[in-house]
């Protein structure tokens, strides 16, 4: 039986080893030397706190700030421990009322504004917790936004344009703004830890 059991043993303590602390620790090690942001979490701070990270979106109604794409996650919006959608279909009453709700917000905050509403700016993404809105989405919203912060609108337009990300690779998605570091920017307090 001996034969048997301390092989077994051996080889079960060798591979919980390799696999659950040299190759953690490996993968840890390389991702913090060439990804150091990212491995951290993408985080961004304000006056020397960490506001957010890059990576989750975030709730905003003040109208000097853009919005990002509504969140579907509980118990509450942007939840990144519960990500996930609604799984509401286009039928589903909870949805409609959803998204007339959102719609009925954003031209409470912005009346005069008679522009289509993008769809990103009413419907949550897949995961719940997206950080971006598309550049539709963004120019939507600059009127408010300019108007809120006394700025001018080719201004605004501007910091939209310089933080656009562009599609993945050249070819995959659409450009899209990161809600939370144009918010930054136009505070003037953007920094990546």
């Amino acid at each position: 039986m001996t034969s048997i059991v301390r092989p077994a043993l051996v080889l079960f303590v060798a591979l919980s080893v390799v696999t659950g602390v040299a190759y953690p620790l490996a993968v840890t090690g390389i991702a913090k030397a060439v990804f150091p942001s990212q491995a951290a979490g993408s985080l961004m701070e304000k006056d020397g706190k960490t506001v957010g990270s890059a990576l989750i979106g975030q709730s905003f109604s003040d109208p000097k700030n853009f919005w990002g794409r509504p969140s579907a996650t509980s118990p509450m919006a942007n939840n990144a421990a519960n990500s996930g959608g609604s799984n509401q279909g286009p039928l589903n009453p909870a949805l409609i009322d959803a998204v007339k709700g959102r719609i009925a917000a954003l031209k409470a905050a912005d009346p005069d504004n008679k522009r289509p509403i993008p769809v990103d700016l009413v419907t949550a993404s897949a995961s719940g917790v997206d950080p971006h809105i598309s550049v539709a989405g963004a120019n939507y919203q600059v009127a408010r936004v300019a108007a809120a912060r006394k700025l001018p609108i080719a201004q605004v337009q501007a910091l939209i344009e310089q933080n656009t990300e562009g599609q993945l690779f050249g070819f995959i998605g659409e450009p899209r703004v990161n809600v939370l570091k144009l918010n930054l920017v136009l505070s003037g307090a953007h920094a990546w830890m």
